[in-house]
């Protein structure tokens, strides 16, 4: 796995480094995927996500994080040949931009560290770069339900840090 992590000029100083390579890690492995893939991670302001948010999303205001694949999917959740991308031997997958103050915020919020929330968000963002959703109940309980296998094989359960 090739993943590219950068911060904007203004993104506060934190290194989440080694939780985003592990959530990223986690989530290629828990959905099988064998391919040698490629991942950018952008960690930004709540402004700068505002920006992106509208402009991609056509929604106003910041949210936590946003997610870009590269690759489509079919209605069996199959990613489908023809859509692969690759930058030489490696399956470029997406991009995945993180407010890192939404994070704190949201840390703050359910009780647990910062850490712990860039690791979800980051598992939460690959899951959407290999092809889930959450729009409707079904798809949102079989994504929450992946999201807590990989967070506990990874060693950040949410029970782990609730006060």
């Amino acid at each position: 796995m090739e993943l590219i992590i950068e911060r904007t000029e203004n993104a506060p100083e934190a290194d989440f480094d080694s939780v985003i390579e592990s959530a990223a890690a986690g989530a290629l492995s828990a959905e099988g995927v064998t391919d040698d893939c490629q991942i950018s991670v952008t960690l930004c302001t709540n402004d700068e996500i505002a920006v992106l948010n509208k402009e991609y999303m056509n929604r106003d205001g910041a949210t936590d994080v946003l997610s870009f694949p590269m690759t489509a999917f079919d209605s069996d959740g199959k990613m489908i040949p023809e859509s692969k991308v690759y930058d030489g031997d490696k399956l470029v997958l997406g991009d995945i931009v993180i407010s890192l103050e939404r994070a704190a915020e949201q840390a703050k919020e359910f009780g647990h560290s910062e850490r712990r929330e860039v690791g979800f968000l980051t598992v939460h963002s690959m899951l959407h770069l290999l092809g889930y959703d959450h729009m409707e109940e079904g798809e949102r309980e079989k994504m929450q339900a992946k999201e807590k296998k990989i967070l506990t094989a990874i060693n950040l359960p949410r029970e782990a840090e609730e006060k």
